[in-house]
C-alpha cells in the first residue's frame, strides 16, 4: 500500500526586488514548537514506515529524538515498539536456524541408520508390508524425505544450496524418484504420489519437472479414487446421472457467458484428451477387490494402446492446426471421444464424460465446473453453511472418528455427546474406515429424522448408544480467540490497550449481522483498536463481504464486478454513511487461503483510496473473479462458472493466481502491508493452540482432567507471529492519533 506522507516545511524571510515578507513575532515559532514540528514530522513518517513493515527504519527515525513535553511518551513507545519487533525478529531467526541444525543432525543419524523422532509430519508408507517391498527401506526413505523437505523449509538460502548439494540428500531424491516409478508399474499412484512426489515438490518449489510430474499422479490418485466404493457410495451410484446432454449445454451456456469473451478450446480439448489417456491408464491397472461387482470390462493393454494412439493423433493435430476450433468442432471431438471410447475401451460413457468435462473446464480456470447430480446437495450444504445434523465438529484422531468440538444449544449437545467422544458406529455402520466425508453424509439427514451413534465416552471409556433426532444446524462464522464454557467467544484480546480480535472461517448469509454485533459489543468495552483475522478464509457470499466493508467506510465504492464476453453492465457495490462504525485503528491477517470474499474485504479496506486497514500477513489466494450458479433442471445438475472480475476501490483488478502462473508472473491477490510468514512448525504449534481454545464441551464437567485445556491471550500472541505483528501495528495507530490530536489541539490554541 503506497502511503502518502505530508512534510512539513519551515519558512523564512524572503527578500525580493526590496520587498521583504516577514513574520511578526507574534506568529513567530519558538524553539519548543519546532522542535514540536519536527518530533511531529518525524513520528509521522515513522509510522508509515511500520505500515510499510519497516519497523528497523521506523526505530532508527525517532532513535535520536529527545522527550518533550508533547511527544516524549509516543517516541518512547514507538522506540519501545521498533525494539519489540526486532526482539519478535531475532527469536524467531534463532528457531528457525535452531530448526535447520535440529534437520541436519536427524539427516545425519539417519545416514548411519540411526533412528529419529519426526516433527508430527505423517511419513507413513501405504503399502502392505508383505509386498515385494523392504518395509524398513520404504520407512528410511520416507523419514528421510520428511526431514529434507524440513531442512529446505527452515534454511536459508546458503543453507539450502548446501543441503540440496548434500550426498546423502540427492542420493534420498534419486531413490524416490526410482520408487515412483516402481509404484507406477504396479498402478500405485497415490503411493507415487504421497511418498515420492509430493515431498520432491516440497523439497524444490522451483524444479518444473517436480510440478509437472505430480499433478499428472495427483490427477491419476482423482481418477482411481473416483472408482472406490465407501460405505456411503459405491462408484457406480457416483456416476449416476452424468449424461452427453449435460455437457454439451454447459459448453454452450459458457460459449455465451464465460468472462473471457475468446475460450481457447484447442487448450480444453488438448487438456481433456490428455485426461482421457490417463484414464485409460489408470483402468487398465485398477486393482480390483474380489468382492466388487462390476457392470463392465476393464480394457487390455491392446485396448489403451489403440485409444491412446488414437487421442495422441487428436492432440498432434490440434497443436499442427492454426485455425481456431469453434465451440461446434470441440463438441464434436467431445463426440468423436465418445465414439472411440466404444470402438477401444468400451468404458461406461459416464466415466469418460466426467474425466474429459472436469479436465476441459479446468483449462479454463480452477474455479468453473460442473456439479454432477449426485454432488448437489453436498455442494448446497457447503454454499451455505447450512445444514441438518446434529450439530458437532468431528476430526480423525489417530484413525478415529472423534468429536472435535459441540456446536451450543444443538441436538448433539442437548444428548450429552461430548468432545473427544470417538463415534465407533453411525447407524450400525463402522467408522473406523470411513472418509470424515462419508461420516458427515451419514450424520446429517432431513429434518425430524434419527440417527443413531454408539459412543465410546472420552472420561470414562464406555460405550454409549445415543440416538439423537436431527434438526437445523447453522455453523456460526465469526469467532473469538477463546470460546468460554458457556459457548460464548472472547473477543478483546488487549483490554490494556482496548485492542478487539474477532476471525472469520466464512461468509454465510449471517456473517455480517453477526459480526456488527460482535463490534458493538466490543465498542461497548471500549474497542480502540481491531484485529479482523481472514487467514484460512477461502471466502463466500459477495453480499456479506461487501456488508463488512460498508461498516468501515463511509462513502464511496467498495468493489465493482466486471462481466466479459460482452455479457452486461459492470455492477458497482457502493459504502453508505448510515451505520458506519467509528474510525478506530484496523488491521487485517490475510494468508495463501485467504480468497474472494476475503480479498474483497482485505482489499477494499487497505486499497490507497480509504486506507482504512493495514493488511499483515502472507499474499492473499489469487482468485479475483466472481462465479455464479446456473442449474439444469430437466438433469438435476448445475454448473458454477465464472462470469466477472473483481476490481477493488481504485480500479486495480485482483489479479487470479491461475492466469499469473500461465504468464510466469507472481503478483496475483492482495499483497499485505507488513509481510510475516509463518513456518511449518510455527503453524502446527498455532493450529494447535487455536484448537484447544475453540472446543466447547458440555458444561457439566467438573474434575479438573475433564476440563478443556485453554491457553491465556499472552500464549496465543506469543505462538502467533502475525497477529503479533499485527497487535503492534494497531499500537502504532493509536500513538499516530495521540499524536495527531496533541498536535491539532496545541494548534487550536495557538489560534
Amino acid at each position: 500500500m503506497k502511503r502518502r506522507i505530508q512534510y512539513v516545511t519551515m519558512c523564512v524571510c524572503v527578500c525580493v526586488a526590496g520587498l521583504c515578507l516577514a513574520v511578526s513575532s507574534k506568529s513567530k515559532p519558538n524553539a519548543a514548537s519546532a522542535h514540536a514540528v519536527v518530533s511531529d514530522s518525524l513520528v509521522t513518517r515513522a509510522c508509515a514506515q511500520i505500515y510499510e513493515g519497516d519497523f528497523e527504519e521506523a526505530g532508527s527515525l525517532v532513535s535520536d529524538l529527545k522527550s518533550d513535553s508533547l511527544f516524549g511518551r509516543q517516541i518512547k513507545e514507538l522506540q519501545q515498539i521498533s525494539e519489540e519487533y526486532k526482539a519478535l525478529a531475532t527469536q524467531r531467526e534463532a528457531a528457525r536456524h535452531e530448526a535447520f541444525e535440529s534437520q541436519m543432525e536427524k539427516l545425519r543419524k539417519l545416514e548411519k541408520g540411526e533412528p529419529v523422532e519426526l516433527d508430527n509430519v505423517t511419513a507413513v508408507s501405504l503399502n502392505d508390508p508383505n509386498d515385494a517391498n523392504d518395509p524398513n527401506e520404504v520407512e528410511l526413505l520416507l523419514q528421510s524425505l520428511s526431514v529434507i523437505t524440513r531442512a529446505c523449509e527452515y534454511a536459508n538460502e546458503s543453507q539450502r544450496l548446501a543441503c540440496m548439494d548434500d550426498s546423502f540428500v540427492q542420493e534420498t531424491i534419486q531413490k524416490a524418484i526410482d520408487r515412483a516409478v516402481d509404484y507406477e508399474a504396479e498402478g500405485k499412484w497415490l503411493e507415487a504420489y504421497t511418498e515420492c512426489y509430493a515431498w520432491l515438490k516440497a523439497i524444490d518449489p522451483n524444479d518444473e519437472v517436480y510440478k509437472k510430474y505430480s499433478e499428472e499422479l495427483w490427477d491419476k490418485v482423482v481418477i482411481a479414487s473416483t472408482f472406490e466404493d465407501s460405505p456411503c457410495e459405491t462408484s457406480v451410484e457416483r456416476f449416476e446421472g452424468i449424461v452427453p446432454e449435460i455437457f454439451d449445454r454447459v459448453i454452450r451456456t459458457l460459449n455465451y457467458s464465460y468472462v473471457n469473451n475468446r475460450i481457447d478450446f484447442a487448450d480444453m480439448s488438448t487438456k481433456a484428451l490428455q485426461r482421457s489417456k490417463l484414464l485409460a491408464d489408470v483402468m487398465m491397472k485398477r486393482i480390483i477387490d474380489p468382492n466388487d461387482v462390476l457392470d463392465y470390462e476393464l480394457p487390455t493393454e491392446d485396448q489403451v494402446t489403440q485409444w491412446n494412439g488414437v487421442l495422441d493423433g487428436l492432440i498432434e493435430l490440434i497443436k499442427a492446426s492454426k485455425k481456431e476450433i469453434s465451440v461446434g468442432g470441440f463438441l464434436g471431438l467431445f463426440e468423436k471421444v465418445l465414439e472411440y471410447n466404444e470402438a477401444t475401451i468400451n468404458l461406461p460413457h459416464s466415466i469418460v464424460i466426467s474425466q474429459f468435462a472436469e479436465a476441459s473446464l479446468a483449462a479454463l480456470d480452477p474455479h468453473t465446473t460442473i456439479i454432477w447430480p449426485r454432488r448437489v446437495q453436498d455442494f448446497t450444504k457447503a454454499m451455505t453453511n447450512e445444514f441438518t445434523g446434529v450439530g458437532i465438529e468431528i476430526s480423525k484422531k489417530n484413525g478415529l472418528l472423534t468429536v472435535a468440538s459441540l456446536l451450543l444449544d444443538t441436538p448433539a449437545y442437548k444428548a450429552g455427546l461430548d468432545a473427544g467422544d470417538v463415534i465407533e458406529t453411525v447407524d450400525g455402520l463402522v467408522t473406523k474406515d470411513m472418509s470424515l466425508n462419508c461420516a458427515v453424509k451419514k450424520i446429517t439427514g432431513p429434518k425430524g429424522t434419527e440417527v443413531k451413534l454408539a459412543v465410546r465416552r472420552s472420561r470414562d471409556g464406555t460405550l454409549k448408544d445415543m440416538v439423537i433426532t436431527r434438526d437445523r444446524i447453522i455453523v456460526p462464522t465469526v469467532r473469538g480467540w477463546l470460546r468460554q464454557e458457556d459457548g460464548n467467544w472472547l473477543h478483546m484480546i488487549d483490554p490494556n490497550r482496548g485492542i478487539g480480535y474477532v476471525r472469520i472461517t466464512s461468509f454465510s448469509g449471517e456473517t455480517s449481522e453477526d459480526f456488527e454485533h460482535v463490534l458493538y459489543d466490543l465498542e461497548k468495552q471500549g474497542l480502540k483498536g481491531l484485529i479482523l483475522d481472514l487467514r484460512s478464509n477461502s471466502g463466500g457470499l459477495l453480499s456479506s463481504a461487501v456488508s463488512i466493508v460498508d461498516m468501515f467506510v463511509k462513502k464511496g465504492l467498495i468493489v465493482r464486478t466486471q462481466p466479459g464476453n460482452g455479457g452486461g453492465m459492470p455492477d458497482y457495490k457502493m459504502a453508505h454513511t448510515k451505520g458506519t462504525h467509528p474510525d478506530y485503528p484496523m488491521v487485517v491477517l490475510v494468508d495463501e487461503i485467504s480468497a474472494s470474499a476475503s480479498e474483497i474485504v482485505s482489499g477494499a479496506l487497505a486499497d490507497d483510496l480509504y486506507e482504512r486497514a493495514v493488511l499483515v500477513g502472507k499474499r492473499t489466494h489469487g482468485k479475483g473473479s466472481v462465479q455464479v450458479i446456473v442449474t439444469d433442471r430437466e438433469y438435476m445438475s448445475q454448473l458454477k462458472y465464472t462470469m466477472a472480475y473483481y476490481h477493488l476501490p481504485s480500479g486495480q483488478r485482483v489479479n487470479s493466481r491461475s492466469d499469473m502462473e500461465k504468464a510466469g508472473r507472481k503478483d496475483w491477490g492482495v499483497t499485505p502491508d507488513v509481510k510475516v510468514s509463518l513456518r511449518s512448525d510455527e503453524l502446527r504449534k498455532l493450529i494447535a493452540i487455536q484448537r484447544d481454545n475453540a472446543v466447547l464441551v458440555q458444561a457439566n464437567h467438573t474434575e479438573a482432567h475433564d476440563a478443556a485445556k485453554k491457553h491465556s491471550a499472552k500464549e496465543v500472541i506469543e505462538a502467533d507471529a502475525q497477529l503479533a505483528a499485527g497487535i503492534l501495528v494497531i499500537k502504532v495507530k493509536q500513538i499516530e492519533l495521540q499524536v495527531a490530536n496533541a498536535t491539532f489541539a496545541k494548534k487550536g490554541t495557538e489560534h
